[in-house]
Formats: structure tokens, sequence, C-alpha cells
């Protein structure tokens, strides 16, 4: 089930299927929109980032997304220490494209949008991503008012990312295109009410979730990630399941000084008992035993009545071992990450 893609390649070929299923240490397949076979509603383009302070305790997400039918710009800041997120969004309906975003991970790029209540802006050039956002008005689960970020994260060219393109049983046509970068180390600063705070170097690591597809009608599915620095080596993982036909690759991955380590099946064991309560993460190698401790659960439910969407991001922290292609075995001990249980959409669009 570890089909390895080493050569660049169009995404889809004429009839609007993959032209090779699998994963790769790099982002090989080419992506083009006006490739897409059905309807322009079911496009779904985005860019989300998780930025988590390893010392401090405390986490900022930013969504960026076109989902066809609506775009979702979201902030969110989380508080690991008080158990408390707040987040801000905001839905502008029918974009299908117009948002600006890039076809490629790789090419420089630039995107933003604005209202009254947040402001977000990515730029990437070379090996640098500068994101900018804010909202002015969002209270922090302290009390403090405002938020305001502008940081940059560095992706080193040498450093490997796991890349997937995988399609849907019940529909090839449908395809799911994406590259989780992991370890970037991130600097700038953030303000919080009336306190501005600089993130030095190795306090904070950033994850880019860049994808790009064509969905079915109802999905489900987990996923899992870490970065930061073990024993000062930058180290971090990215554990997935359930979401298109995953016979040809997994997304499962560690990432270690630069170096993808590859993964074999993820199970996350969730207590029936809710989402805050201890879980296990395992894989069929044995080479994954986790014990997560969860913190938040940033919960969302949104109802469109023609789309649904339901959401579990627990954020907290993980502690076990892992082991490395070389039998190496690493040992985590409140490593501090997400991960989402039964993460579901359903729309209308995606039936077409």
């Amino acid at each position: 089930m570890q089909h390895e893609i080493t050569e660049a390649r169009a995404l889809l070929d004429k009839k609007g299927h993959i032209t090779e299923e699998g994963w790769a240490r790099k982002p090989l397949w080419q992506y083009k929109r006006e490739d897409v076979k059905g309807s322009k509603l079911a496009i779904k383009e985005w860019d989300y980032y998780a930025l988590i302070n390893q010392e401090e305790g405390f986490a900022l997400t930013v969504t960026f997304s076109d989902l066809g039918y609506a775009a979702l710009l979201a902030i969110a800041y989380i508080d690991f220490s008080r158990k408390a997120c707040v987040q801000k969004d905001a839905i502008k309906v029918f974009p299908m494209g117009k948002l600006g975003l890039s076809p490629s991970s790789t090419e420089n790029s630039q995107i933003s949008w604005a209202n009254k209540d947040l402001r977000i802006a990515f730029i990437k050039r070379g090996d640098k991503r500068h994101l900018m956002f804010a909202c002015p008005s969002m209270e922090l689960p302290d009390g403090r008012v405002g938020l305001d970020a502008n940081v940059t994260l560095t992706q080193n060219p040498a450093m490997e990312s796991i890349n997937i393109a995988t399609s849907w049983k019940e529909n090839r046509k449908a395809f799911y295109l994406n590259e989780k970068v992991n370890c970037m180390p991130v600097e700038g600063s953030i303000r919080r009410g009336l306190d501005k705070k600089s993130l030095l170097l190795g306090e904070t690591w950033g994850v880019l979730d860049w994808g790009r597809g064509r969905w079915t009608y109802q999905n489900r599915w987990y996923w899992s990630s870490a970065s930061g620095l073990l024993d000062n080596i930058p180290f971090g993982f990215n554990l997935g399941y359930g979401f298109s036909d995953r016979s040809p690759a997994s997304e499962n991955a560690l990432f270690y000084n630069g170096v993808i380590h590859k993964l074999e099946t993820i199970t996350f064991h969730i207590p029936e008992e809710g989402y805050l309560f201890p879980w296990k993460v395992s894989s069929s190698d044995n080479r994954v035993n986790l014990d997560f401790e969860p913190a938040v659960d940033r919960s969302s439910t949104t109802n469109l009545l023609l789309v649904k969407s339901i959401q579990h991001q627990v954020f907290g922290y993980f502690t076990g071992t892992v082991i490395l292609d070389d039998k190496t075995e690493l040992k985590l001990t409140r490593f501090a990450g997400f991960a989402e249980g039964k993460r579901k959409l359903s729309s209308y669009f995606n039936k077409n």
C-alpha cells in the first residue's frame, strides 16, 4: 500500500482521473483546476497553517479555503493551560476559484482577504512563508482582547514533506491532492491585547496543510500532527486516514531532521466517553505507540442546509515512542500537537 512517486507528472488525465496514485517526498503532481471533471462547485482548494508554541503552550491556526459553494476564512487561538480556545471566521458564498489560491505549493504566490472582523494574508517568496493575520475583536481565554500575528515560516528546500494523491472507489474522478509540510521554524511576533511577544527561533513550529481536490458527497476523516524539537533535533509526524481510498498509499510519516520515515496504517483509539478523555494512537507496523492527553477540543458545527460540517480538532500532548526506519526508538514526553477525530463534511454540491 506504499506506492512512492519519484518523478513529476500531471495530476489528472483527460478523463479527470489521477494519472498515478501514491505518495511522494516532494510535491510532484501538477494540479490544474481546468482539468477537474464535474461541477466547479465541488472543487476544494485550501491553505491551512497551525503554529504551536511548545514552550508557552499555545497554538494559532489560520484557514484560507475555497470550497466552491463557499469560502471559509478562519483564525483560532488555543490556550493549552486554560484548556480553552476562541475562533473567528467568515464565509463568502460561491467563490469558485476567484480567491487566487495557487495551483502549486512551491511557486511564489500571494493571497489576502479582509472584512471588519478579520484580516488574513499569506505571501510565499522562495523558502519563506510570511503569514499576517489579525482579529481586533477576538477575546482571548485570559481576557485580553485582540490578536495580531506577523510571522515567517522557513521551509528548507532540502526538507522532505508528505504528499499524497488518491481517489475514491465510488468515483475515480473525485480526488484528494495534499501536501503536509511539518517542522517549519517560526519567527516574528504576535500581539495579544496590548502585549506583544517576539517568537524566538526554536520556540514555535508550524505545519502547512496544502490541499486541492474534488470530493464525494459525505466524508469523515482522522488527522494528527505535531512539530517541534526532540533533543534539539527537528521532529514531527503526520498521521491520517479515513478520507479517500488509501490502498495506493497512506499519508502516515515521521519527520526527523528533514527526512521522512514512512509508516503503515494508523489507528486512533478514541474513548467512547468523549474527545477530552485520554486517547491512544497505534500503528499496524508497531512503530507508533502514543498516549494522547487532550487539553482543548476545538469543536465547531456548520450547517448551511445544503452543506453540513462537524469538527473536533483536539489539542494536547503526546507521550510514548516512535521508531524510525533504521529501528532507532524515539521517546516523546508531553509533546504538544493535535488530533482530529471523526471530522465530517456532507455537501449536496459534491454529488454533481
